[in-house]
């Protein structure tokens, strides 16, 4: 799994920017006489040029610190370009004083976050092989340009090859940086269009100690992790003929949007992870620059944190989106527990991970001729029959007798556990290691240096009963092959953060699911297999790219729309997809949101859930914003309505209801994005216990009517306190299925009285 980087988080959103906005987090830790970076929200621009924003930004600052020079000296960041602001580093004090400036929307604390191909997109059905589709009407996304925030970018590598590309698109605005390493005449093209990188907050935070030789870093956007190349690859790499890892997935390796273009904006450095005001500043120049869409594979260990770092990418964030851009981000990667999602902002596109119709078997054979199919990527070449041993409470005793060396390792691990026990087999000097655990994880072996391979306990103890039925048991591990389509089934696997919304639970997260375990992309100068919602995220991005070169016109909220009603509840060939935990169960929206992305009919949904201005801040509103707060962040002086509105009514492709006692009714507007004249009826699956009626009962568009608000009655049955049961409202015109997801629980005694 991945796990290369530290980085933010904007699960606890609303709690978190509540208690900053009324100044109630300004890091009191932190000693009083001590500068530390801080970034400083001022929410929408006021003036329009940047010289003025910054001009604004001394304004304000000069007289908390008493001359322009001690404000010049305190500077980080202006952000000026998508919204207003900037890093500087403040004292606690001064930190303090400054959240009480009239034009100041917060002050919060910089802090580290972590970061969190040959066969996905044919699994997807994203395909060239059709003479029509999303790809042909798009020219391979030809004029989409993929704002990537991450690690950087190995620009050598084929996938970033520029062979068949027409010119850059003219609503580029950005640019090409040289540094140690990375030359811009050299290493951009009409492929890598765009590559910064952000320091100042990296070397502030460290007092300018931060060595780029010792951590083997780069100072330039090229990567030396792999993590951004990868990423990067995967929305909008170039064809690339017979890649494939060490023989397995072997195939053309492509990026979702072949032909997009892509902008690297380095934020993340080895060895410390991504600082914030590098990342907001990396925001501020996409939104700039005019991406089409910002891909951020980021997220950071549960459980979600009230900390002041969970608004840094949310702020940047919204106002991406105020401006049309959509953002996209991973769901995060400590699953598969409840309420561990990541990025939940509403304005968000949050991508948890599935599997794809690929595994890597590996035959392991007993010295009894019995042969057992395990799961890994088991490059080595089969070494022959070897003594096989069971790793037990006593395994510290044989290693230090030297018994492990040599052999093939049995060992009984839970899922968490068992990178820390390969690493003590390794250095034990085994030849092998089996590991049996509850939920098959392949990705424990991704990075042990030794034949490995995985099964679940049934087989282990197979494995096991033949050891203590033989004198001298032996086995062998042979090479993985590759095995594609059926009978492998698509899964949510165990890393895959969850829902529900720990911080406004009316809100569905995640959104969409899309591919993320055992991922083959481009690294630092070759292809690797990777893990997490950090390479999900850019399969929906890439997508996103090509939908806005057919729908310019949709808003970020249409485009999420539509990538929610229109997805996957099963795999493409129609078989369940299970959410693997403790248990295997089916994937219900906690685990997969709307469902796997269904990239082919993204462009003709028939009906979107639109939402503009208006609708964010009937969402600020409802979560208790006060409007001072609101109006800085948009720039303009804004009163919520009285009473305020209900976040049940926040204008999602979902209906999520933490808390029914009784009924409730709930309304949602559809606008009519297929042919004029069409005729809507519902098809309801009631959740569990609860009762659903919709009205009115049929949605009839025409030439005039576009938009039609509609209602639904949620009714519950339950005399007990239930935990969530889920359901769906589709809408139907007999070619167009508008799926929307439903989750409802029952609180008949409630938490908070």
């Amino acid at each position: 799994m991945d796990n290369s980087f530290l980085i933010a988080d904007t699960s606890s959103l609303v709690i978190g920017l509540v208690l900053i906005l009324n100044g109630l987090f300004i890091s009191a830790a932190q000693p009083n006489g001590l500068n530390k970076i801080h970034i400083v929200h001022l929410g929408a621009k006021q003036h329009d040029t940047p010289e003025l924003v910054t001009k604004s930004h001394y304004q304000i600052l000069e007289p908390l610190l008493g001359s322009k020079e001690a404000a010049r000296n305190s500077l980080v960041y202006n952000y000026k370009h998508g919204f207003s602001g900037f890093a500087a580093k403040l004292t606690a004090s001064q930190a303090k004083n400054l959240s009480a400036h009239p034009e100041v929307l917060s002050v919060v604390p910089s802090r580290v976050m972590r970061l969190k191909t040959t066969r996905t997109f044919d699994y997807l059905g994203l395909s060239l092989t059709s003479p029509k589709g999303l790809l042909h009407e798009t020219r391979m996304g030809s004029e989409a340009i993929i704002g990537v925030i991450d690690s950087g970018i190995w620009p050598e590598s084929q996938s970033f090859n520029d062979t068949g590309l027409g010119p850059i698109p003219k609503h580029w605005k950005g640019k090409c940086v040289s540094g140690n390493g990375f030359d811009a005449n050299k290493h951009c093209n009409k492929k890598l269009i765009g590559a910064e990188f952000f320091t100042e907050g990296l070397l502030e935070s460290t007092n300018g100690e931060y060595d780029f030789v010792s951590h083997d870093e780069s100072k330039s956007p090229r990567d030396i992790e792999g993590h951004g190349t990868h990423v990067s690859a995967i929305a909008a790499g170039s064809f690339v003929a017979t890649a494939n890892y060490n023989g397995l997935a072997g195939g053309t390796a492509r990026g979702a949007a072949p032909h997009a273009r892509i902008a690297m904006y380095k934020a993340c450095w080895k060895g410390i992870g991504c600082i914030t005001p590098d990342m907001l500043k990396a925001i501020d120049h996409s939104i700039r620059d005019g991406v089409d869409v910002i891909s951020i594979s980021i997220g950071t260990d549960a459980p979600a944190s009230f900390d002041i770092d969970q608004s840094d990418i949310a702020f940047g964030s919204f106002q991406a989106v105020m401006k049309g851009i959509p953002v996209v981000a991973s769901a995060g990667n400590e699953g598969p527990n409840a309420q561990t999602i990541d990025n939940v902002a509403p304005w968000i596109i949050t991508v948890a991970a599935t599997s794809l119709d690929r595994s890597f078997p590996i035959p392991i054979t007993l010295g009894n001729n019995l042969t057992i199919l395990g799961e890994g990527l088991n490059t080595f070449p089969e070494a022959g029959f070897t003594d096989l041993i069971l790793s037990d409470e006593m395994m510290s005793a044989s290693i230090e007798q030297g018994q492990t060396q040599g052999t093939i390792v049995l060992a009984f691990t839970p899922n968490d556990d068992a990178i820390r026990k390969a690493n003590t087999i390794v250095r034990a000097g085994c030849a092998g290691i089996i590991y049996a655990q509850s939920v098959i994880d392949p990705t424990v072996c991704s990075d042990v240096h030794v034949p490995c391979a995985v099964v679940d306990y049934e087989y282990g103890t197979d494995i096991l009963y033949y050891i203590q039925t033989t004198d001298v048991p032996k086995a062998k591990i042979s090479p993985s092959k590759t095995l594609i389509g059926r009978p492998i089934a698509s899964r949510v696997p165990r890393f895959s953060c969850r829902g529900p919304n720990s911080v406004s639970p009316a809100i569905l997260k995640p959104d969409i699911a899309a591919p993320g375990v055992n991922v083959l992309s481009a690294v630092t100068g070759v292809y690797k297999f990777m893990s997490g919602t950090s390479m999900a995220t850019p399969v929906v991005s890439g997508i996103v790219g090509l939908l806005r070169q057919t729908r310019p016109d949709w808003s970020p909220a249409a485009i999420r729309s539509a990538l929610v009603t229109t997805a996957w509840k099963t795999d493409p060939s129609g078989e369940p997809i299970f959410s693997e935990g403790s248990t295997r169960k089916l994937a219900d929206p906690f685990d997969y949101g709307g469902g796997l992305i269904n990239p082919e009919k993204v462009t003709d949904p028939g009906l979107i859930y639109d939402m503009g201005i208006d609708d964010y801040l009937h969402y600020l509103c409802s979560a208790e914003y006060d409007n001072a707060s609101i109006s800085k962040l948009l720039g303009k002086t804004y009163k919520c309505t009285y009473p305020k509105p209900s976040m049940l009514d926040f204008n999602l492709p979902s209906i999520t209801i933490p808390s029914l006692t009784g009924e409730v009714t709930v309304t949602r507007t559809v606008t009519n994005v297929g042919p004029a004249s069409s005729v809507y009826r519902p098809v309801i699956e009631s959740p569990f216990g609860i009762e659903l009626d919709v009205n009115p009962k049929t949605l009839v568009f025409g030439s005039n009517i576009t938009k039609i608000t509609f209602s639904v009655r949620v009714k519950t049955s339950h005399r007990v306190n239930t935990d969530y049961y889920f359901g769906s409202l589709c809408w139907t015109d007999g070619v167009h299925n508008v799926s929307t997801p439903v989750s409802v629980r029952t609180k008949i005694l409630r938490n908070y009285v």
